[in-house]
């Protein structure tokens, strides 16, 4: 089946829809940062939370990745989840390991 170029690509909507979430989230991330709110420890679990977010928007709205279609969408898409959880959930493990051995001495 053959797919029209509208299909292959997303629409004006979708791309502004993404950028608008992409903002908010970018926000909130300054704003949980600026306002010291949260402990050092419930900051980075939100603000890897909102990572993870960010990354989902990123691959659905502007790489049009999503779990429709061929295999190798569906695979990229499952690998790159994997891989940003890796990356985030474990730089947060680093930083509140640093942390800790800093706040030691």
């Amino acid at each position: 089946m053959a797919h029209s170029q509208s299909q292959a690509h997303g629409s004006l909507g979708g791309y502004v829809a993404g950028f608008i979430l992409a903002v908010v989230l970018t926000a909130a991330a300054f704003g949980v940062v600026l306002n010291g709110t949260f402990s050092s420890s419930s900051a980075l679990m939100v603000l890897g939370v909102l990572a993870f977010v960010q990354v989902v928007v990123h691959l659905v709205f502007f790489l049009h990745l999503n779990g429709k279609g061929q295999g190798m969408n569906v695979l990229a898409l499952s690998y790159t989840v994997l891989a940003a959880a890796f990356l985030i959930f474990g730089t947060i493990w680093v930083m509140n390991n640093v942390t800790m051995f800093m706040m030691s001495r």
